[in-house]
């Protein structure tokens, strides 16, 4: 069983700390996998952006007319 305790007198009762150096430990492989994975959502926010505005414009053009 691993030794999770702090050292003596620097006792953390919530154990925010170990979990923070959980996560930065685990953070430079969670970035590989952003970086491989990203275009997929950077194609549907794009995507998601143009039919917002056009249907902003359609909106906007049928006000008018």
């Amino acid at each position: 069983m691993a030794n999770n305790q702090a050292p003596q007198g620097n006792h953390d009762p919530a154990g925010s700390t170990q979990m923070f150096r959980a996560f930065v430990d685990e953070e430079p492989r969670g970035r590989q996998a952003a970086a491989t994975g990203s275009s997929g959502p950077r194609v549907g926010l794009i995507l998601g952006v143009v039919v917002a505005v056009a249907v902003v414009a359609a909106v906007a053009w049928l006000a008018l007319a």
